[in-house]
């Protein structure tokens, strides 16, 4: 049996981290009125964005190296528990459909499995070595980059992901929500997102998990930017799994080369509904093989691939 005892170095450690703190001045919150409530949230949460500007240049600094490994054939990683490990495993579930990329190029671990994306696995953030464990069953190697994410940045679970990581070479960033953690120290690039204490005490899914949130869309968007799944704010990546993205598809090569209906059609149909490549066809004036080589030769490089075709 576990004595109260036992339990006090964690308490301690907890009464020290920022997202933990007390708030006197909230004691009585279940006794406002529902919508001081919710514009008592609403002012809270404002604050999140300043938190994470107050870091971009870190966090800009984690995506370039992000980016320079992916390049190269690494694979972006998330990892962690509760909350932030579901967060990762959203971010990783979003980028096939929206980038075109192959569910292995980013990946979300949780601890505890898949099933802790709906139900607490008891004991599973405790353990360093669950975390080198499902490392290991997906093949970390040097090119890959893993990013742990706790709110605490003491999670063992993310810890030990990291410093498992960073041991074979792999690239490694830590994001958390209080300075000084143990989290951005084990990591090369450490990301602190300190957006202040909670409003129900300890709950990190609110502000903390918004700042996570905020962070991983960063790392995840502006990675495939720099990656060229896109071609200005447009998703020429995108893949037209459904209805909505066969649509989505279809407008999104009118905004990219202002042709008609007619001349869509074709070219989709042309590049087998490969939208990066109907572009080309349209504003490089190329036929289908001509495009892919090309962007083939320009590693998916929309804007460069065009290049090419006014170069000749």
């Amino acid at each position: 049996m576990t004595s109260t005892t036992d339990h006090d170095p964690l308490r301690a450690q907890l009464d020290t981290l920022t997202t933990e703190a007390f708030r006197p001045e909230l004691a009585e919150i279940d006794r406002r009125s529902t919508l001081e409530i919710a514009r008592t949230m609403n002012d809270e949460d404002a604050t999140v964005p300043a938190a994470v500007a107050r870091r971009l240049p870190e966090i800009a600094a984690a995506i370039d190296a992000t980016a320079a490994r992916m390049a190269r054939g690494g694979r972006l990683i998330y990892a962690g528990a509760g909350t932030a490990g579901r967060l990762g495993v959203l971010d990783a579930s979003e980028c096939p459909p929206t980038f075109n990329t192959d569910p292995s190029e980013v990946l979300g671990l949780i601890a505890g499995g898949p099933s802790a994306m709906v139900n607490a696995v008891e004991g599973a953030e405790d353990s360093t070595k669950f975390a080198v464990e499902d490392l290991t069953a997906i093949g970390l190697t040097d090119l890959d980059t893993v990013v742990g994410i706790s709110a605490s940045g003491r999670t063992p679970y993310a810890v030990g992901a990291v410093e498992h990581a960073r041991a074979l070479g792999a690239l490694t960033i830590g994001l958390s929500c209080n300075a000084d953690s143990a989290l951005a120290e084990a990591a090369e690039h450490g990301i602190e997102i300190v957006a202040g204490p909670e409003l129900l005490t300890g709950s990190t899914r609110l502000k903390a998990g918004t700042a996570q949130k905020l962070v991983l869309n960063m790392l995840s968007t502006i990675t495939m930017i720099r990656l060229g799944k896109t071609y200005g704010n447009l998703m020429v990546d995108v893949r037209a799994s459904n209805e909505k993205l066969r649509a989505r598809s279809r407008r999104i090569v009118a905004l990219a080369t202002g042709a008609s209906d007619q001349e869509i059609e074709k070219a989709l149909r042309r590049t087998d509904g490969e939208v990066k490549n109907a572009i080309l066809t349209i504003l490089g004036e190329v036929d289908a093989p001509t495009a892919a080589r090309l962007l083939d030769a320009a590693d998916g490089h929309l804007r460069a691939a065009l290049q090419s075709t006014k170069d000749h």
